[in-house]
C-alpha cells in the first residue's frame, strides 16, 4: 500500500486470473497525485487489464484527473484494457463536463469491472 499521511492510499490487488485492481481511497490532488502516478507506473498494463477502483475517492482535482488520463494513455500505448470503477455521481459529472465520459470505461463496482475484463 502506498500512503501519504492518510490523505490518500493506493492499494494494488492482483485478482486471480484477472486484472490488477488499484484501490484508491482519500483525496487525489496535487499533494497526493504522485502516489497514484507511481502505482500506475508500476502496474503491469498487459492483456489482463487494470481497474482503478475509485469507490473510496473523496476528492479529485485536475491533477488527479491528469493522472487518470496518464493511465488511459498507458493503456492505449500497451493495448491493455483499463476500467474505472465506483465513480460517484459528483465525480461522474466532472468526467462528463470535460468529456472524459467518452474516453473511459466505467463500471458501478470493481466486481463488475473485473467480470467485464475476464470475458
Amino acid at each position: 500500500m502506498i500512503e501519504n499521511e492518510y490523505l490518500l492510499a493506493v492499494t494494488p490487488h492482483q485478482t486471480p486470473s484477472g486484472p490488477l485492481v488499484l484501490e484508491v481511497r482519500g483525496e487525489l490532488d496535487h499533494h497526493t497525485a504522485h502516489l497514484l502516478s507511481r502505482a500506475v507506473d508500476d502496474a503491469p498494463f498487459d492483456d489482463s487489464g487494470v481497474v482503478i477502483d475509485l469507490t473510496g475517492l473523496t476528492y479529485c482535482d485536475s491533477t488527479g484527473i491528469t493522472v487518470l488520463i496518464s493511465a488511459y494513455q498507458k493503456s492505449q500505448a500497451t493495448g491493455a484494457p483499463l476500467s474505472l470503477a465506483g465513480v460517484n455521481p459528483d465525480q461522474m459529472r466532472v468526467f462528463s463536463v470535460v468529456g472524459l465520459d467518452q474516453v473511459f470505461t466505467f463500471h458501478p463496482s470493481t466486481e463488475a469491472a473485473v467480470a467485464s475484463l475476464r470475458k
